[in-house]
């Protein structure tokens, strides 16, 4: 009857595309924050690209801390990072705090995808090669700026006391 060849053709349809379908991609997000900046990164197997807010990781301003940028990939070794392509994205927060939320999350980034996709013992490698240089790179600093209160200035300063 019609009923049966419409529900055979869905079917057959179903099965065709479920077989078409691409393999999936080797692909970890992951994130870095410093006071109120926020980076956030999509890692995937690449030729090699690291992009921040679309600007190659090269070309990034300030200059001064480009090196500190660059710090994750230094330590683990350019080796590691040939075959990653990492997009960024950044917001909030001033230029240090961006800096030092992308360097993080870079290194979280490699650690994850070496976890997920690679082996643990290269994981381990490069997670204790960021642990002994600096801990920041895997995990988040939780000081925030104190709030101002009455009676002075900022946070802990008082106004001077007068007599008259």
């Amino acid at each position: 009857s019609k009923a049966t060849v419409s529900v055979l053709y869905w079917r057959f349809n179903f099965f065709k595309k479920m077989s078409d379908a691409k393999p999936a991609v080797q692909k970890v997000q992951t994130y870095g924050k410093k006071k109120h900046a926020i980076a956030v990164v999509t890692c995937q197997k690449g030729k090699g690209l690291i992009r921040v807010n679309g600007i190659p990781l090269n070309n990034v301003k300030p200059e001064g801390l480009r090196l500190k940028l660059q710090e994750p990939i230094l330590l683990a070794g350019k080796a590691k990072f040939r075959n990653l392509d990492m997009r960024l994205r950044v917001r909030g927060g001033g230029h240090t705090s961006q800096i030092f939320a992308l360097r993080q999350a870079i290194a979280k980034a490699v650690v994850a995808y070496y976890q997920k996709f690679v082996d643990e013992p290269s994981k381990m490698e490069i997670k204790d090669a960021y642990m002994n240089q600096d801990r920041t790179l895997l995990i988040a600093d939780p000081r925030r700026t104190e709030m101002k209160k009455f009676g002075g200035s900022g946070a802990r300063s008082r106004y001077a006391k007068s007599y008259r």
